[in-house]
């Protein structure tokens, strides 16, 4: 499986998600029926702290799966630069990094507006 790069952007104090879609070099879809997916961003590769994602397989026979972040969470993360990556386990434990990236933490400017 390649490592597809993505980069992200989430507003602070606001709800997160993002989809994705797996397909092969001829561009038929990946079945992930059977996988499992974590997904985690840290401040840098190094850091031994990280934050979590909600994983979950909107349509496992297409290779589509959608990452998520409660507003709960994402009020509580600093601005700044992350890096992430989600990653997803066969049947056989193999692990793969599907995709990878940066993210970009903004405070939203108009959260105090709804």
């Amino acid at each position: 499986m390649s490592v597809y790069v993505r980069n992200l952007v989430i507003n602070t104090s606001a709800d997160f998600s993002e989809n994705f879609e797996l397909s092969q070099s001829t561009g038929d879809p990946i079945n992930l029926t059977g996988f499992i997916g974590t997904c985690h961003m840290r401040k840098n590769p190094e850091s031994s702290s990280h934050i979590g994602f909600g994983v979950s397989f909107t349509d496992r026979s297409n290779g589509k799966i959608k990452i998520s972040m409660a507003s709960t969470i994402s009020s509580t993360l600093k601005p700044g630069r992350y890096v992430y990556d989600l990653m997803l386990t066969d049947q056989n434990f193999k692990k793969s990094v599907a995709f990878e990236g940066t993210v970009l933490v903004r405070v939203g400017i108009s959260t105090g507006c709804f």
